[in-house]
């Protein structure tokens, strides 16, 4: 088994709802628990159950940078339709745990597999000299090194019902436990660090725990009587005293709710809704015994509604916050207008999936940009901000609520799919104490102009209910009081001090916390936002040993752009060795930039399959352009 930089990655597969999410979850927190960093990273399709799933398990004994890698040092695979799928990945190490009574499955005879994929697979293992079988599958990857480790799961299960008294239906909900159990004995998991494990995914069911232990430990054991041996990770070299495991939607609603949010409102939608069900089971809010309040999620009949419901709350003076993807979000930009004509504070989280229509919809990409960018028609200020990892995912949401405040507008907050999914260990350190602005708040009163321009674009916001105020809202123009107007000198006054926000924004908002600049090679330059970072950076280091030595450009706020230092570091760099990386089908921002700085992309990086950007096929892409002088690539990893 490859161990490559004190660390190994697992590929759990099996059928959507069969427990895979669970099992990737025992074995995340197991490898916490015992000081190891983990990352973990999960594709699924649009289908309830039965379609194929898998879930990269990263495991090192030092920090991770937040991606996922290729070519995984273990194959774990529950069913048959695993195996076809990540058969190709295996190479010379690879370890391929798999249930021997699948080896004469044939390809043609599992109906869930899509028929492009079907053809394909099936194209290869016919031209390579191969059945179109489970065997013929594994007997490629063998044959380029991988190691095969064949397990008969209804034996193992047999034996577990045999000891706890269960029935063999009841005995085979347990089944995703034993590759789980195969995987986390290879790596050296002793059963009390998997107990351990068990007992935090299953809090307060002592039985389920017990009978995932007993099972597990029946996989060891005839893990060691095939002669198997445990190789475990080196020791951690700084492990975290204390540490989360969360995923990207968590962490957006820890930081929610530190920064003071009260009112979610969301319509279920992939991957968004997550976030909303974690801010649900933590709504009540205590700090050492004291009640602080809580936080109101809200699901509405729809998007329409869930927007509405938030600018509402603004109004009255709370920090309220929804939550959507692509098809929600394009129902919410008439409530967005509304909101931007009345300079209400509201947080709009938008999590990104491959589109159009829908499209992808449990896939990932970064063509939304645009649509966050542009929304709505005619002109309104607003904020747009995009992360790339759990910290700045913390970091923009708290900004996100601050800068809708402080400068009284509609604040976007893009993240993606990929993010969404991925679950880290995150020592709280990392989080940097939050600061809270809510900008120039008036107590009202008689006379109280809410749209007063006087004294610049800000007008101090008083809130609906304050006593003795009276405010009026419209969807239409209006004067400094609310009413409506379509006088042509107050019409040049209220869109001009509404548009100079962003100016106002510009200015204040300092450039070097709008983008991140890492590395300092001159060979080339990779320029990304949102989850491109982890690929990149780790794409970086395989580079810099090939002897390309490169920088990475990271943008975080697309608007207000920071085009004054993107201008110079891109001018450094020039058009030669400015390389584009993007999750889209055409490089939106090597559209952007261009609109504010000039600056023409030359070189394009791009993948539009739904998978996220893994860090050597990008180290390979970029090694293309560079040596071999192409103009773009486009990049196909992932199953």
């Amino acid at each position: 088994m490859a161990n490559r930089r004190n660390e190994v990655t697992a590929l759990l597969g099996g059928p959507q709802g069969a427990g895979l999410e669970t099992a990737a979850q025992v074995l995340s927190t197991a490898f916490a628990i015992t000081g190891r960093y983990v990352y973990s990273y999960r594709e699924y399709y649009s289908n309830i159950k039965g379609r194929h799933t898998y879930i990269y398990v990263r495991i090192s004994s030092e920090r991770l940078p937040q991606t996922a890698r290729e070519y995984p040092d273990i194959i774990a695979a529950i069913d048959a339709e695993s195996i076809f799928h990540h058969f190709t990945e295996a190479r010379e190490g690879t370890i391929i745990i798999y249930d021997t009574s699948t080896v004469n499955t044939k390809i043609n005879g599992i109906v869930s597999i899509e028929p492009e994929t079907r053809n394909r697979i099936s194209s290869l293992l016919e031209s390579s000299g191969y059945e179109k079988t489970v065997k013929g599958a594994l007997q490629y990857a063998e044959e380029r090194g991988a190691k095969l480790i064949g397990l008969d799961y209804k034996l193992l299960l047999k034996e577990f019902a045999q000891k706890t008294g269960k029935s063999t239906y009841r005995a085979r909900r347990y089944l995703n436990t034993i590759p789980m159990a195969a995987t986390g004995y290879l790596l050296g998991l002793t059963p009390g660090e998997l107990e351990k494990g068990f007992r935090r995914r299953f809090r307060g069911r002592e039985q389920i725990v017990a009978d995932n232990v007993k099972l597990a430990e029946i996989v060891a054991g005839y893990m060691r009587e095939m002669g198997f041996k445990p190789s475990p990770l080196p020791e951690p070299t700084n492990p975290p005293d204390k540490f989360l495991v969360v995923s990207g939607n968590d962490i957006v609603a820890i930081a929610k709710t530190i920064a003071g949010l009260r009112l979610q409102t969301y319509y279920p939608i992939t991957p968004a809704a997550d976030e909303s069900v974690t801010l649900e089971a933590h709504e009540n809010l205590r700090v050492d015994g004291e009640d602080l309040g809580s936080v109101l999620v809200f699901q509405t009949e729809d998007e329409i509604a869930a927007i509405s419901a938030a600018i509402g709350a603004a109004l009255t003076g709370v920090r309220s916050s929804t939550t959507t993807s692509g098809p929600g979000f394009d129902l919410m930009i008439e409530a967005l207008g509304w909101a931007g004509i009345n300079e209400v504070p509201v947080v709009v989280t938008y999590y990104q999936r491959g589109g159009p229509s829908t499209g992808l919809p449990t896939r990932g990409g970064q063509e939304d940009l645009f649509n966050a960018l542009f929304s709505g028609h005619g002109l309104f200020p607003k904020i747009v901000l995009a992360s790339g990892d759990h910290v700045e995912a913390y970091e923009d949401t708290i900004r996100a609520f601050n800068w809708a405040e402080e400068y009284q507008l509609p604040v976007i907050h893009l993240l993606d799919k990929f993010l969404a999914n991925s679950i880290v260990t995150l020592p709280p350190n990392l989080l940097p104490p939050a600061k809270i602005s809510r900008g120039l708040i008036s107590t009202g009163g008689r006379g109280y102009n809410r749209f007063d321009k006087s004294g610049g674009p800000i007008t101090p916001r008083a809130f609906i209910g304050s006593e003795e105020t009276v405010i009026w809202y419209t969807g239409d123009e209006h004067n400094t009081e609310g009413h409506i107007t379509e006088d042509p000198e107050n019409r040049i006054i209220m869109h001009d001090y509404r548009m100079r926000k962003l100016e106002l924004a510009d200015e204040q908002i300092p450039e070097e916390e709008r983008y991140r600049l890492y590395g300092n090679g001159k060979d080339f330059l990779l320029v990304g936002w949102g989850s491109v970072k982890g690929a990149a950076l780790e794409a970086l280091k395989h580079l810099d040993e090939e002897g390309l030595h490169g920088a990475y450009l990271h943008v975080r706020v697309m608007q207000p752009l920071p085009k004054k230092a993107i201008s110079k570091i891109l001018s450094d760099y020039g058009v030669d060795r400015a390389i584009l990386v993007e999750a889209s089908v055409r490089p939106l921002l090597g559209r952007l930039i261009p609109m504010w700085t000039g600056f023409q992309f030359e070189r394009f990086i791009l993948k539009w399959t739904g998978r996220p950007i893994y860090p050597l096929e990008l180290a390979g892409a970029v090694s293309h352009i560079i040596r071999d002088g192409s103009r773009s690539e486009v990049l196909r990893y992932g199953a």
